[in-house]
């Protein structure tokens, strides 16, 4: 199984960008794939971000990965 998950591009640099996946983490990701600019959600899988998310959607989805890794760790 192969997961996606979105970020918010902070900066870009020619095929690279800066992007939040939340609570601080920020990654480099690889933007050839798309065309993104700053303040768009991308959705990333392997270092590449793969499309552009509307915000709603980016946010709907980031609550619903939020409320998995809560279950995930009330279950230990």
């Amino acid at each position: 199984m192969c997961l996606a998950i979105p970020a918010k591009v902070i900066s870009v640099q020619e095929d690279k960008a800066k992007v939040d996946f939340g609570e601080g983490v920020l990654r480099e990701v690889n933007v050839t794939l798309v065309s993104a600019k700053v303040g768009d959600y991308v959705l990333v899988h392997a270092g590449y971000a793969i499309q552009v998310l509307d915000e709603k959607e980016a946010e709907e989805t980031i609550q619903l990965w939020n409320e998995i890794l809560e279950a995930e760790t009330s279950k230990d």
